[in-house]
């Protein structure tokens, strides 16, 4: 065990984890942040999608050890009331059915707005490839990404 220091949406915190325990479980075990969701285990379906240092990252194989002095956002702390352009752009275009990959997708989603404030339909595709929704509803979502980015940016 070890104790690493790290800034979660915007506050210090210390934990006393193995240096290898995944930041996915970092968050959901040991400070109490459940929006971030396990999926696959493999990094490949993208519901485990937080921020470090504002680049969309799949936590769920990325060891606590190698955070250091980065910052991370969960879904928790991209916005206080839940109102960023992206959670909103979500609702508006209905696209949550499950919901379970929605924390994920919303992430990937806000960090490609942050780098491509007007993404064309092949940069949102090409971005939020490997974000899987098991509900389909991948035409909602490139809807309410450029809803989003139409908000963003005006």
């Amino acid at each position: 065990m070890a104790t690493f220091t790290l800034t979660v949406n915007g506050k210090k915190q210390a934990v006393d984890v193995d240096p290898n325990t995944p930041v996915l479980w970092v968050l959901r075990d040991h400070l109490n942040l459940v929006g971030t969701k396990f999926g696959c285990g493999m990094a490949q379906c993208g519901a485990c999608t937080i921020h470090v240092d504002g680049v969309a990252t799949r936590s769920c194989m990325l060891p606590v050890s190698s955070v250091g002095d980065q910052k991370v956002t969960t879904i928790e702390g991209l916005s206080e009331k839940g109102d960023h352009p992206v959670q909103k752009a979500w609702l508006e275009h209905d696209v949550p059915q499950c919901g379970y990959c929605q924390a994920g997708q919303i992430m990937n989603a806000a960090a490609l707005l942050s780098e491509t404030p007007n993404p064309t339909d092949e940069q949102i595709e090409t971005a939020m490839n490997g974000n899987i929704c098991r509900c389909g509803t991948y035409v909602r979502i490139k809807a309410a990404i450029k809803t989003a980015s139409k908000n963003l940016n005006a």
